[in-house]
């Protein structure tokens, strides 16, 4: 009885133990572990991530290949400012060119940020473990909005002064000489239309 007993409490055991290394397993892939896949960190600086969080995807040619694992502020003591030092983890099979552009994306119009990298073409350098490259900052929303209005105020004055005649556009849609001589022209040719078939002899 007493070897039965133990012989259940041992498969009894066994199947815990199993069910609760899956549900490890499970817990860690949805967290986005990387404990049982080998690779290296990065790092890429900015001015500006325009809100690149935590845990971001970073791809590689479009492709992810890893994710943002921290981000801090640093000191840059040769350019006399701060700046935003993002680490990375990447799959050990990523070779990144040294001459690479790394730049901040954004999934969508409003989407999630991520790390974006266009591979560059010096394979013989390739980054290392804890190499830095300095990124491409994308365009602040307040910039991209006074662009916009900058755009919309030269298109009211190009508007404005077609209205006026002024330039070579005004002067074609409000100068009458132009809208009679191509009317002139137009009634020759449809009384003379063997001339489209002329041509003047050279002197």
């Amino acid at each position: 009885m007493i070897f039965g007993k133990t012989k259940m409490e041992f498969k009894v055991g066994f199947f815990v133990f199993v069910g609760l290394l899956l549900l490890t397993m499970f817990i860690l892939s949805i967290g986005g572990f990387k404990t049982w896949t080998s690779g290296y960190k990065v790092k890429f600086s900015f001015n500006f991530v325009n809100g690149v969080k935590l845990g971001a995807p970073v791809r590689f040619a479009g492709l992810d290949v890893g994710q943002v694992k921290s981000l801090k502020i640093v000191f840059d003591a040769q350019e006399q400012k701060s700046k935003i030092e993002v680490l990375c983890w990447l799959k050990k099979d990523v070779k990144i060119p040294a001459d690479s552009t790394i730049w901040v994306n954004t999934l969508g119009l409003l989407g999630e940020k991520y790390i974006e990298i266009m591979p560059g073409k010096l394979y013989d350098k390739c980054m290392t473990q804890g190499e830095m490259i300095t990124g491409q900052d994308p365009m602040p929303m307040h910039e991209v909005t006074e662009l916009a209005k900058k755009i919309g105020q030269n298109l009211s004055a190009i508007v404005e002064k077609v209205k006026l005649g002024e330039g070579t556009i005004g002067k074609l849609l409000t100068d009458d000489t132009v809208y009679k001589n191509l009317q002139s022209l137009s009634d020759d040719l449809r009384r003379h239309p063997w001339k489209l078939f002329w041509k003047t002899e050279n002197k």
